[in-house]
């Protein structure tokens, strides 16, 4: 099977139309007819109903139209990342939200980093869509809070668990609480984001923006406690205990082989168990990295 022949097909069977598909393409409708026609012959199967009229999936092209977007979308990434790899300058790019690495982890974690042998200089991919850039090769690792995303085929390391607190303005008519439950929240709205679509509130897309649709009394919402650091003077936040508390995980593609992301990994566990230990003691460092071989 052809890259460029699955794409074909995945406009058409997304548009289940060859004329809008061959627009969005760029290409004329006859080259595109053959295309798809020559993916069936491959498979020897019907993918797509055809009739004067309408175009329709079979059950082989409802399948391949799942199968085939997750397929092109892995070689669309495993291109991205190969080509930063090769790269006169290769570096490690890291996703994350604004202010979401567990109350200041980072700063240590890129200054422990630096002195590793296989470091690579480290960018950062900040938004709402950290997992999105996983998948899509744009990042190499993320900082991700679980449950709220989905780490479905990705190895993850744990950092830091977190209690959560509601953030609203100081004039909402819950900021006098020492601290309130979900069920205090029961029609309150809530933002959306990419990776949580669902609901009416409004849809975010960076930190900022939250904050300041919070402030103009839009919407308040439930974060991970180190987002108290971040509060402008006029919002306040309050705890929230009956709320599951958020872990942050360091997440990366269960496939990666690359040394300079194992050291990452291993470097970034090292920096949270000592944050995390109980006395002043420092955690020892973890001497082995994780598998990437």
């Amino acid at each position: 099977m052809e890259t460029r022949e699955l794409a074909y097909f995945l406009e058409v069977a997304r548009e289940l139309h060859f004329g809008r598909a061959a627009e969005r393409l760029g290409i004329a409708q006859p080259p595109l007819s053959r295309a798809v026609a020559r993916l069936e012959r491959r498979l020897g199967v019907r993918l797509l109903e055809r009739t004067s009229r309408r175009v329709t999936l079979t059950p082989a092209g409802e399948a391949l139209l799942a199968e085939g977007t997750a397929a092109l979308a892995a070689v669309e990434a495993a291109v991205r990342r190969t080509r930063r790899a090769g790269g006169a300058q290769a570096r490690l790019l890291l996703a994350m939200k604004p202010g979401g690495d567990g109350g200041g982890l980072l700063p240590d974690v890129l200054a422990a980093y630096e002195r590793e042998p296989d470091a690579l200089p480290v960018e950062m991919v900040f938004g709402y869509g950290a997992r999105q850039a996983l998948d899509d090769g744009r990042a190499d690792a993320a900082l991700l809070y679980a449950p709220r995303a989905d780490l479905t085929g990705l190895a993850v390391e744990e950092l830091v668990v977190e209690p959560q607190v509601v953030v609203m303005p100081r004039t909402h008519r819950l900021a006098d609480r020492r601290e309130v439950s979900m069920a205090d929240l029961d029609g309150e709205v809530l933002p959306r984001t990419p990776a949580r679509p669902d609901g009416d509130g409004p849809m975010v897309t960076e930190g900022g923006q939250v904050m300041q649709l919070i402030a103009l009394g839009r919407m308040v919402a439930v974060l991970p406690h180190s987002y108290r650091r971040l509060l402008r003077e006029d919002l306040t936040a309050v705890p929230v205990p009956d709320a599951p508390p958020t872990t942050l995980v360091l997440a990366w593609p269960e496939e990666s082989r690359s040394r300079a992301l194992a050291a990452f990994v291993r470097v970034t566990a090292a920096v949270a168990a000592r944050r995390n230990a109980p006395s002043s003691a420092a955690a020892p460092a973890l001497q082995t990295a994780p598998d990437l071989r």
